[in-house]
């Protein structure tokens, strides 16, 4: 769906270390303050350095595309799942299902244009939660009623789906977090 080519233009921040990396063994003076987010259009992992005395707080949304930036000095490096702090790891499946509820009329395509994968498999069964029995609910729904207008209206025709925005976001998380993945839908692999 979506491409991890392109640069980012903002972050969501997971995690604010004012004095950088615990395991970093440098003297306090050299080390930096080191920012920890997921890109807002590809999902990309970055650790941002911010401008001299600026903090933020998990959730901000900090701009670190080209020209003047407000918080953001420079873009230090992409990271891997492995890389994030703990609290980092707890909190990008919530900020993920912020970014997908953000974003609904581009993530309830998910579930109207999946396709089969091959004769005994189909891109809903992909989704976390989601088996044959709910995959045919959600196909016969959708041939019944036309294409899914948001998540509530999925929710609604659709018995077994609460929240399709949580479905999404832990696929997005497994996608993210699995390196050998054998199908994405929505984090291209680096």
């Amino acid at each position: 769906m979506k491409s991890n080519n392109k640069k980012e233009d903002y972050i969501w921040v997971l995690d604010f270390l004012p004095r950088g990396h615990v395991d970093d063994d440098r003297p306090a003076y050299k080390k930096e303050p080191l920012i920890q987010g997921i890109g807002e259009e590809h999902f990309t992992l970055l650790e941002i350095v911010p401008k001299e005395g600026e903090t933020v707080s998990q959730y901000d949304r900090v701009y670190i595309g080209p020209g003047e930036r407000e918080k953001a000095d420079y873009v230090k490096t992409r990271i891997s799942f492995e890389e994030l702090t703990r609290n980092a790891q707890t909190e990008l499946p919530y900020i993920i299902e912020e970014l997908v509820k953000q974003n609904e009329d581009e993530y309830i395509k998910a579930f109207n244009n999946a396709q089969p994968i091959t004769t005994r498999q189909h891109t809903l069964e992909l989704f976390p939660g989601i088996g044959k029995k709910l995959m045919w609910k959600i196909l016969d729904e959708k041939e019944a009623g036309g294409d899914f207008e948001s998540f509530e209206d999925l929710s609604e025709r659709v018995n077994g789906i609460h929240h399709p925005e949580r479905i999404l976001a832990k696929r997005i998380t497994q996608e993210i977090k699995e390196k050998n993945l054998k199908y994405r839908l929505f984090v291209k692999k680096d």
